[in-house]
């Protein structure tokens, strides 16, 4: 089954680059190679995403990290899917951990904006996951199933949405869910998908998984029949970040 999702990884860059580092990382994906049943997105910060465009190699495509819900007007500081489309970005990362407990987004606006950046005609990249403290109290499912409901009422074209599972606690701390752990959150989700969305949405729909993900780690994790790929964080910037796109390559 696992074989029908094309694997996806993207790389999210987050508040990190110049143009001198950014031209470092076009040239080790430029040169890869990389996987060619392998989709790949990288998202750099929104002011450098037509310099990335301008200069990336064809197989890999650009994602704006967030964008607001309305396409322009009064809001100092925001950007929006329209101008992320002018500069060629073809995704939108929405509901990042970091936007949701580092700058307050709730589920319900991250919903609204699923809404407003697929009706632009991109692509979603969306994100769930839970802190240490609901893991511990064994509250992952009750957390991701809400946060998943949120944007899936927001969705009617789901060939344009990735799931991204990103325990909160896995992120930029070293510690990674387990390969076993990341295959069952993903599984459970996929349930969850077929009870409340559809059987056909439960198969098709790419969940992925974000969270520490390594050169040492990708190929165990990619193994896993639920898991579709990676949402890479620091590791992107690296030349691993080859290593990462290639994980499923024999």
């Amino acid at each position: 089954m696992a074989n029908e999702r094309k694997f996806f990884v993207g790389g999210n860059w987050k508040l990190n680059g110049d143009r001198q580092s950014i031209d470092g990382i076009i040239q080790f994906l430029n040169a890869g190679p990389l996987d060619e049943n392998t989709e790949v997105v990288v998202s750099p910060p929104a002011i450098y995403l037509d310099y990335v465009k301008s200069k990336l190699g064809a197989s890999v495509a650009t994602s704006a990290q967030n964008c607001y819900k309305l396409s322009k007007g009064a809001f100092t500081g925001e950007n929006s899917a329209a101008m992320a489309k002018d500069v060629g970005a073809t995704w939108v990362i929405l509901g990042h951990s970091e936007r949701r407990h580092v700058f307050g987004e709730t589920d319900e606006l991250i919903g609204e904006k699923v809404k407003h950046v697929l009706s632009e005609g991109l692509g979603v990249i969306a994100c769930i996951g839970e802190k240490l403290e609901e893991r511990e109290a064994n509250q992952t499912n009750d957390v991701v199933f809400r946060q998943t409901k949120s944007i899936a009422a927001n969705i009617s074209d789901w060939s344009r949405v990735v799931l991204a599972y990103e325990p909160v606690w896995a992120i930029g701390t070293g510690k990674t869910a387990t390969p076993d752990q990341a295959q069952q959150v993903h599984k459970d989700l996929r349930e969850w998908l077929a009870q409340n969305v559809s059987a056909e949405v439960a198969k098709a729909c790419r969940i992925i998984y974000g969270g520490s993900v390594s050169a040492g780690n990708c190929r165990e994790l990619a193994t896993k029949g639920d898991v579709d790929g990676f949402l890479v964080g620091g590791a992107s910037l690296k030349p691993d970040f080859v290593q990462i796109i290639n994980a499923r390559k024999a």
